[in-house]
């Protein structure tokens, strides 16, 4: 047991370390970030601890807060670099859907056209979300022949359709997540793999896909 733990532990380390070097290798301020502001939050603890005549507590408490303040910088510095580099290829959208943490279940490409226009189904506590990346135009026909389809499906469940871009009525790359977070729920936890199962009883069938993050898909349109 106590050597699962520790190769659990070791594999968590390498995983870590490859993150930042990858990190570091497209973004220069990584370093000064990770190590500069946690050094901050150190200094300003032992400064007040030296006030407050708390000097071992305060340099104990400062030391856990930098480590936390550098895990935190470093989330959000590797998160951003991960964007950045997979932003505008084909299935970018799917990627960052399968990182999303809690019960959203994703189901990669259940349509698409041979113009690198898809649409991801996304089932979760608000319900259906059907994401749409590629060109606008294509995007939205592609949604309203998904969000049909699934309607028939779902009942009163609440279909949402959602298209990745940045033009007027899309949600960004970098907030899709958040976005899909802040919908309001109508679904119980407990009714999710039933309607999951629902959905996948459609019938998709497997495709090829073009090269890129884009995970394995369902149905070419």
């Amino acid at each position: 047991m106590a050597s699962d733990r520790f190769a659990a532990f070791t594999t968590r380390l390498r995983q870590l370390g490859q993150a930042f070097s990858n990190t570091r290798k497209v973004d220069p301020k990584l370093v000064p970030l990770v190590v500069g502001i946690p050094l901050a939050v150190l200094a300003v603890c032992v400064g007040l601890g030296l006030l407050l005549d708390r000097p071992v507590g305060a340099t104990v408490l400062g030391v856990l807060l930098a480590l936390m303040t550098a895990l935190a910088v470093f989330g959000r510095r590797a998160s951003k670099a991960m964007l950045s580099s997979i932003e505008g290829q084909p299935g970018a959208a799917a990627a960052v859907l399968q990182t999303m943490r809690g019960k959203w279940r994703v189901t990669p490409a259940v349509a698409f056209t041979r113009k690198q226009a898809f649409v991801h189904r996304v089932v979760g506590r608000p319900g259906v979300v059907l994401v749409g990346e590629g060109a606008p135009a294509r995007v939205r026909s592609l949604l309203r022949q998904e969000a049909r389809k699934v309607a028939r499906v779902v009942g009163d469940t609440p279909v949402h359709e959602v298209s990745v871009g940045d033009g007027e009525g899309q949600v960004p790359l970098d907030k899709l997540q958040a976005h899909l977070a802040k919908l309001r729920r109508a679904v119980r936890p407990r009714d999710l793999p039933a309607l999951d199962n629902r959905l996948k009883a459609l019938g998709d069938r497997d495709v090829p896909l073009p090269k890129g993050p884009m995970p394995r898909g369902k149905r070419r349109m």
